[in-house]
């Protein structure tokens, strides 16, 4: 697992590629004191002692810093180098890395971990903290804690988002873009594995609070609703329990159409209130703002080394789009379906905690850590726009929405890390987590007016009516019901002996069971046609209220509640698997090292209906995916000089389908605005990957890399889009094949200041730069021939739905990260520019012979500063960010020739923010 010592110093150099400054990392988690020395970069050969420009220290006056903990499978083993290379032992990692240390998530004052990850050659976010790796989607990244597997709260995928990690709680992220067999076979585009603290040498206690503003949100209009008196901790205070009626009718067995009126008539009059359903305007929204303390402490026991970590953390954040949403009704983008103009406005609330406990005796560690966080989005939705396909232009519609999406992660894990001779170590870990997501009360009403109408005594029909259900305008009301549970137990065993000082050898095993059970219900309104005109015209919690739902029983009209859904609505999605490794590293001669190995996993994947109804329904197919694969890595690295080496690398992996996408049942995505619905015919991808990188480490603090890449991936999992005539609905199916290449060079260097004066403020700092590109192209390869299963379509060839050529889904051609800042070098002050770039990528297929959907994340450009200081005798860290300074927009969007329709485009604003935090 972790070795911080020999390990994780032989990754420090990888990670110094993206921010020398992982050397720099804290034996504490607190933030550094303005007294303290700031850390500062390691050298790259061991009789260097300072950089460019600055007087040479004495070993006493800078010590080396300690590394970045890292944890993962197979991680106390000792790394074989021998010869000349042992000057530098970070140089000798195996396999292409990086890690980010505390002191870099610092610098980038990101506060999740899926925003720092996107300073890291090769990555970026996409949505809600799903990380790309070298334009591969989310479902080719591993996401792993502590080396051991994580389940996912969102329901539409299976990996963690990694949006839900506060940095508070991360010691260290390591990305591993090559494959070696210590790791579990669905490896992609690379690994993430997210260690969490441990315990300083030295009792600390940081207490910290931040307050920041949107300039398009915070002050700004907004809209929200009530919902229940405690919505700002995150939790609901019982007001969006289900109503008892419709509880009993859950648990009945019973369909909704097997209800008398009465009974229907009883459960939808408990459905929607004044609290659930009436949106509000908020004239002046509220900033953002956060707050968080961390303290740890060690206790001696006479050999044995207990220590102790806490952390708990807190932000409410608000956010407003003012979003253009349309689709096009013809091939060539030229008629428009639909065009609105909607406002969405989301509350965010996070809150955190984090309990490490751990024991240390000689070499050897033990240690366990708990995780919780809940990730709670309360977001209100108001639309205005056209639909005219079905209703033509006169039409003017309404949409109001309102929804409480509750994510939550609890997650315990215990590991063992054990030196039983000099030569032999043992890895053991065992974890359980446990991912819940709730969603009650996802509410939709849809009114509409004529627009040649007036709204006055003399007519109606220019009024927003909602007649629930009948006439020919668009209208109604919808309640739905969503419910995720998911528990994941784990272990894995690793063994490492030293054959010879040249060539270690380990193995290992590990098991991971997941079980997910999800359940969908939704619920629309219906009258028999006799609702009088006026009572159309009332508000969502007057039209649907107990009143006028129970004002007539029996009589000349009622309202009733129907499946809007149909088909089955409670799935359990199963995933077991067995993993075991062997892995060889090797010093070969004095310039040539290799890492060899073959995994070996088996792996049963099923998805399938749950039997809810006493009647007899028809029933989706299940997914009964089990197979066995031989997954065989090598790396080769070659010396060409002392200050230069080429890795060479090879590997097979996999992808498996995620749960949701094999899933046939309908999810909204809050973030896309659309419906979506798996697929059970879907099968695994495998990918051969290869790999070609050259390494120059020219002077201390200046160097550079050079990488190709290739991936022939068969069977890759796409998204397009399906237009039924009524709704656009996101579905996957699997292409006959891809190939995606590309080439990275990612560089850094620290220049020192004084030659621009001899004053204190100049020869104290230096100037950092860190710059790294990435290109990657991709295809997709569709014969006239190859066959598809894209059910529920009843499509029998590929090209049908796809274009041979197109690229993947997420994946960027251009992705370019850069930071320049200055950085005292005794004392804690650095004021860092972070520029990032993503060309334009697939987010879906287009609808019905459509153009492919692009999103354009474009330029975005923050600035972060930090600074040390001294209040009243306490050392106080001082942070001020400015995100988003180019304003850039977010667009989403279909083109052909000039014709462009915008299925998501909001001004995105620039975010001010201001942290204080002291530390004891």
């Amino acid at each position: 697992m972790s070795k911080p010592v020999s390990f994780a110093s032989l990754l420090l150099f990888s990670s110094a590629l993206i921010a020398p400054s992982v050397a720099r990392a804290q034996a504490s988690p607190s933030a550094p004191s303005s007294a303290a020395p700031a850390p500062s970069s390691p050298a790259d050969t061991a009789d260097q002692t300072s950089a460019p420009g600055v007087p040479s220290a004495t070993p006493e006056q800078t010590p080396e810093p300690p590394a970045p903990e890292v944890s993962v499978p197979g991680g106390n083993t000792d790394i074989v180098v021998v010869g000349t290379r042992n000057r530098n032992v970070a140089r000798s990692a195996p396999q292409v890395v990086s890690v980010l240390s505390s002191a870099d998530i610092a610098r980038t004052g990101e506060g999740d971990i899926a925003g720092s990850l996107s300073r890291v050659t090769g990555l970026s976010v996409v949505g809600n903290g799903f990380v790309y790796v070298r334009g591969l989607g989310d479902r080719y990244s591993l996401a792993l804690l502590n080396g051991s597997p994580l389940p996912s709260p969102e329901p539409l995928k299976r990996v963690v988002p990694l949006d839900i990690f506060p940095t508070s709680v991360i010691a260290s992220s390591l990305v591993q873009k090559t494959y070696s067999a210590n790791f579990p076979g669905e490896f992609g585009g690379g690994v993430i594995n997210l260690t969490t603290k441990t315990v300083p040498k030295k009792p600390f206690l940081s207490i910290g609070a931040g307050i920041g503003l949107d300039t398009v949100t915070t002050g700004q209009l907004g809209y929200t609703y009530f919902g229940s008196s405690s919505d700002w901790t995150g939790f609901d205070n019982g007001q969006r329990n289900t109503a008892p009626l419709l509880a009993a009718f859950l648990k009945s067995g019973r369909q909704i159409a097997e209800l008398s009126n009465t009974d229907n008539t009883a459960i939808a009059a408990q459905l929607i209130n004044g609290r659930n359903a009436v949106i509000q305007r908020n004239k002046a929204l509220p900033p953002n703002w956060s707050a968080n303390i961390t303290g740890g402490k060690s206790f001696d026991l006479g050999g044995t080394t207990l220590g102790v970590i806490a952390t708990a953390g807190y932000s409410n954040k608000w956010r407003t789009r003012d979003t253009t949403q349309q689709t096009a009704n013809s091939t060539d983008l030229s008629q428009l379906d639909r065009n609105f103009e909607r406002v969405i406005t989301d509350n965010r609330l996070v809150v955190n905690g984090m309990l490490g406990l751990s024991l240390e005796f000689g070499q050897n560690k033990i240690r366990e850590t708990t995780l919780y966080i809940r990730d709670t989005l309360k977001q209100t939705r108001l639309g205005v726009g056209t639909t005219v396909r079905n209703f033509g232009s006169n039409i003017i519609v309404q949409e109001q929405d309102t929804a409480w999406f509750e994510r939550q992660l609890i997650d315990t894990q215990l590991v063992g890390e054990f030196k039983l001779t000099p030569d032999l170590s043992l890895d053991v870990r065992g974890t359980y987590a446990n991912t819940q997501r709730e969603s009650p009360n996802e509410i939709g009403v849809t009114y509409a007016r004529d627009a040649n109408f007036a709204c006055d005594n003399t007519s109606l029909n220019g009024c927003y009516a909602n007649s629930l259900g009948v006439g020919a305008r668009p209208n109604g009301a919808t309640i739905g019901f969503s419910n995720l549970n998911e528990d994941l137990f784990a272990g894995g065993i690793d063994l490492g002996y030293k054959i010879i000082p040249e060539i270690t050898a380990t193995i290992g095993y590990a098991y991971t069971d997941t079980k997910r059970r999800t359940e969908v219900r939704e619920f629309a309104f219906r009258q028999n046609g006799q609702l009088p005109q006026a009572v159309t015209l009332l508000r969502p919690d007057l039209l649907l209220g107990s009143a006028v739902v129970t004002a007539f029983p029996g009589k000349d009209f009622f309202i009733r509640i129907e499946d809007n859904l149909g088909g089955n609505p409670t799935f359990d999605a199963k995933l077991r698997i067995h993993g075991a490794y062997g892995q060889v590293q090797a010093q070969i001669t004095p310039k040539l090292s290799a890492t060899l190995g073959v995994r070996y996993e088996t792996a049963k994947q099923t998805v399938a209906p749950v039997t809810v109804y006493t009647t007899a329904t028809i029933l989706p197919p299940a997914t009964n995916l089990n197979r066995n694969y031989w997954l065989p890595a090598a790396t080769l690295t070659y010396q060409l000089a002392p200050d230069m080496q080429v890795r060479v690398s090879g590997s097979k992996t996999i992808a498996r389908p995620q749960f949701r996408e094999l899933v046939f049942q309908t999810y909204f995505d809050p973030e896309q605005n659309t419906a979506v619905q798996g697929n059970p015919l879907l099968v695994d991808s495998q990918l051969y990957n290869a790999e070609a990188r050259y390494e120059w480490y020219f002077a201390r603090d200046q160097r550079i890399s050079l990488s190709g890449f290739y991936k022939r991936i068969d069977k890759p999992i796409e998204v397009y889009a399906d237009d039924n005539g009524n709704t656009l609905t996101n579905r996957f199916a699997n292409a006959p094949k891809a190939d995606l290449y590309g080439a990275e060079i990612e560089t850094q260097k620290y220049f020192p200041m004084n030659w621009l004066s001899d004053g204190d403020f100049f020869t104290k700092r230096r100037l950092l730069a860190i710059a790294n590109y990435t290109y990657t192209k991709s295809k997709i390869l569709v014969g006239p021939n190859d066959p598809i299963n894209a059910y529920p379509l009843s499509l029998t060839n590929a090209n049908q739905l796809f274009r041979n050529g197109t690229p993947l889904t997420g994946q960027s051609d251009h992705l370019i990260n850069l930071q320049v800042g200055l950085e005292e070098k005794d004392h804690l002050s650095q004021q860092t520019f972070l520029l990032s770039y993503a060309s334009k990528r697939v987010t879906r297929r287009g609808p019905s012979g459509q153009p492919d959907i692009y999103e354009e994340p474009g330029i975005h450009l923050d600035f972060v500063a930090r600074q040390g200081v001294k209040i009243a005798g306490v050392d106080t860290e001082m942070k001020f960010e400015v995100r988003n300074i180019t304003g850039t927009k977010y667009q989403e969007y279909q083109q052909n020739g000039k014709n462009r329709v915008y299925y998501n485009r909001n001004n995105a604003g620039t975010i001010f923010n201001f942290g204080l935090s002291v530390n004891f």
